[in-house]
């Protein structure tokens, strides 16, 4: 271990570890060994270095004039050498520190005795080695959030009277306060200010949550740089004009043009990770109070990322993104149309931010975003009876005499008042809308429709291969279609797991909502209303561990297999035991939990060899009470006197085995990183990611981080059925059916299991049977 690493570590008792860069404590050598490769501490390291190295290479500056712009220092000391950095005390503006090319001209800088600029004698040392300490991020609205605990929400929202008032009182909640709301103005303002100076004609525009009717307490700042009037001021400067008089304003549009950074780039042809480079050193340089200022050119909508320093809050600014403005007006147009909106939209964004089914702070993730829960709410309100809100094909229908508008091509036409738009006789409360909004999705096909809110209707996936500009709508596990750029699905990001989970959730919820407990307030102060509902995850345990945790999957099968199989019944019963060997294997082997089965069968048999033991010994005549014994040609006829194993009596449908088994690990949890870890930087092509092989080192490896091989009791208990659909007529494949039984106590920990085992089991099973065939 180097030298640098032992100086970030601090041995704890009972073998842990506390790694002072990170400020991370873990409990033993392993797992010290995983956090020094992880990302995180080999991000800091990197840092720490950069850091280190920047500081051997620079000065402090002071004693120039306040105002003095970080360009005059560059030329003076460009004298010496190449400069690679100013940085200057935006916020006082009473020094600066200036990064040289290297430690040979930090030298001639600091062997001048006298430096003087503007007539001004400045004073100039070796920048203070200052120890790297890493501070987390403090993300903006966290004091809010603290207050608003889930204790204390739920207790207010056991005060209101009903569903109703519940409803909105969540959007008093969690809506800015007037506090945030002139925060964001102020900035709003000074940025405005800023880039008027230099880019002049701009406009700096606000949208998003910010704006768009659904801000809560904590969003980030969502800003549209319009430089389209900037590049038209830009071409007219550099145009020469024949006769000063014939244009009084030119001499005024050079003056501005040289004062501005427009001297540096031309914005006409300009690339937009360029211009986005000079928008981030305006930030960086000359707004006060702005830090961590990052170009973010790879994204979807490529942004500068900032961060205000005293407030937290978090922002973005984009320069290609006119889209996001019509989106935002067709926002605030369906809160303007109707008043029952908002509250729907804020509660079922709580609700799926609870189920863990939404909620992506840095992007990506397979999770839905905001914008397309509020989407799909949007979407059921068009689909009431009478609607609430109109299609967004009316929408263009009563923007008719209004100025039609194109945004890269698509037509986002709407009325720009919402006065024009009908009234709707939709007479519905909120708890009856929030009720039926679970209902309808709980029974929707998100992979086989498309949502159109353009349309108000489910559409065929064949429909909408193709959008009106010739370009292929991206299909997935969840299918909802942006209301303007037609190609976009904005669930995309979506895996079929979340979207399974979001269509099973919303049934819970739906059944839920049928409840008293739902619709009226508790006079015995218990739980009623939202706040059951948005208890995480506990109701669809309790329908799970009273339906029983399935799992449903077919085992498919190659057609020559058929053949070798013979009959058709002996085919699925040998395909079964070849099944429930793969799932014993995929348990035992590869999760390294313990599996054992249960004999029915043979149980069954040893009881039926006693008993005709004891028959033979009983006088032919029966006692009291007793049934009849059958003659020779009834005991021909009839079944054995012994019992079958049960596979070999029953049809296919009803082939079955059953487990008892028990966890010792979280072998669910980690298994990406531990696998990356192991596969190392150079993989082995034997052992891809999915391999059994390389899945089962994966498993040991997170037992073993426990320091213990196995603890005295499990973590979880049940038992496993498995057993033979109602299909099994199919020559092809076996449907097969997993019923998991855990112990009643341990229902709602064991969800957790399983849903790792509904994506990760039934692939396991088909690669060893595949191995095996």
């Amino acid at each position: 271990m180097a030298e640098s690493i032992h100086e970030d570590l601090e041995p704890l008792p009972r073998g842990g570890f506390r790694c002072r860069l990170c400020h991370v404590t873990v409990a033993n050598k392993p797992s010290l060994d995983d956090h020094l490769r992880g990302k995180k501490h080999q991000r800091l390291e990197s840092l720490r270095s950069v850091r280190q190295d920047q500081e051997l290479r620079s000065v402090f500056v002071s004693g120039f004039r306040k105002g003095t712009p970080a360009s005059e220092l560059n030329d003076y000391f460009q004298s010496y050498g190449e400069v690679i950095n100013v940085v200057m005390d935006k916020d006082k503006g009473v020094y600066a520190i200036v990064e040289l090319q290297d430690t040979e001209m930090l030298e001639k800088v600091l062997a001048q005795t006298q430096h003087s600029l503007g007539g001004q004698k400045l004073r100039v040392k070796p920048r203070e080695k200052k120890d790297f300490k890493y501070t987390p991020p403090r993300r903006q609205g966290s004091a809010k959030r603290e207050q608003l605990s889930p204790d204390k929400l739920a207790q207010e929202l056991c005060q209101a009277n009903d569903v109703d008032a519940q409803m909105s009182l969540l959007v008093q909640l969690f809506e800015f306060s007037e506090s945030e709301r002139r925060l964001r103005d102020l900035l709003f303002s000074l940025f405005q200010e800023v880039f008027l100076e230099f880019f002049p004609e701009s406009a700096i525009l606000p949208f998003g949550s910010s704006v768009n009717g659904f801000d809560v307490s904590g969003c980030d700042l969502d800003l549209f740089l319009d430089l389209e009037k900037t590049k038209t001021f830009q071409a007219s400067a550099k145009t020469p004009t024949e006769t000063p008089a014939e244009d009084g304003a030119s001499p005024e549009l050079d003056a501005r043009s040289e004062d501005s950074i427009l001297s540096d780039i031309d914005l006409a042809s300009a690339t937009v990770p360029e211009v986005l480079e000079l928008v981030a050193t305006v930030l960086r340089k000359c707004v006060p109070g702005v830090h961590h200022v990052q170009v973010v050119a790879n994204a979807r909508r490529p942004v500068v990322k900032f961060c205000h320093k005293e407030s937290s809050l978090r922002g973005d600014i984009s320069i290609d993104n006119k889209l996001a403005l019509r989106n935002t007006r067709f926002l605030q147009l369906c809160t303007e149309a109707d008043e029952r909106v908002r509250p729907l939209v804020y509660t079922v964004r709580h609700w799926a931010k609870q189920q863990a089914l939404a909620g992506n702070p840095f992007g990506g993730g397979p999770l839905l975003n905001n914008y397309a829960l509020t989407l799909l709410v949007l979407f059921f309100l068009q689909t009431r009876s009478p609607p609430v809100l109109p299609t967004v094909a009316r929408l263009k229908e009563l923007s008719e005499g209004e100025e039609q508008t194109v945004v890269d091509g698509w037509d986002c036409s709407f009325p720009k008042d919402s006065a024009r738009l009908e009234p709707s006789s939709n007479t519905e409360n909120l708890c009856a809308l929030l009720a039926e909004f679970f209902h309808v999705f709980g029974d929707c096909d998100f992979a086989g429709q498309v949502i159109s809110l353009r349309e108000g209707q489910l559409l065929p996936t064949s429909s909408v291969l193709t959008s009106e500009t010739g370009i292929r709508l991206k299909l997935g596990p969840f299918n909802l279609q942006d209301p303007f750029e037609l190609s976009h699905n904005v669930a995309a990001n979506v895996n079929e797991k979340t979207a399974l989970r979001f269509r099973r959730c919303c049934q819970v919820a739906a059944k839920y909502c049928r409840s008293l407990q739902y619709q009226r307030k508790s006079s015995k102060g218990k739980i009623w209303g939202l706040v059951r509902l948005f208890q995480p995850g506990t109701a669809e345990a309790e329908v799970l561990a009273a339906t029983g945790f399935v799992l449903n999957f077919p085992l498919p099968l190659p057609a020559q297999s058929r053949e070798l199989l013979g009959q058709a019944e002996d085919f699925h019963q040998q395909q079964f035991q070849k099944a429930c060997a793969g799932i014993a294997f995929v348990l035992q082997d590869v999760l390294k939990c313990s599996c054992l089965e249960a004999r029915e069968e043979q149980q069954a048999v040893t009881e039926c060899k006693q008993g005709e033991e004891q028959t033979e010994g009983r006088a032919e005549q029966p006692s009291a009470g007793g049934k009849r014994p059958l003659d020779e040609e009834e005991a021909g006829s009839s079944s054995p006197s012994c019992k079958r194993p049960r596979t070999e009596t029953v049809s296919p449908e009803g082939q079955s085995m059953t487990w008892n088994c028990a966890v010792w690990h979280k072998v669910w949890l980690g298994r990406r990183r531990v696998r990356r870890q192991l596969r190392g930087p150079q993989p082995d092509p034997q052992h891809s990611a999915g391999s059994l092989e390389l899945e089962a080192k994966v498993s040991a490896a997170i037992s073993q981080q426990e320091g213990e091989a196995r603890p005295e009791e499990p973590l979880l208990q049940f038992a496993l059925r498995a057993r033979v659909g109602a299909s099994a007529s199919s020559e092809r494949e076996t449907p097969l059916s997993l019923r998991f039984d855990p112990d009643p106590p341990q229902a709602a920990a064991f969800q957790e299991f399983f849903h790792f085992l509904q994506g990760f089991l039934p692939r396991a099973v088909e690669q060893r049977l595949a191995s095996e065939a």
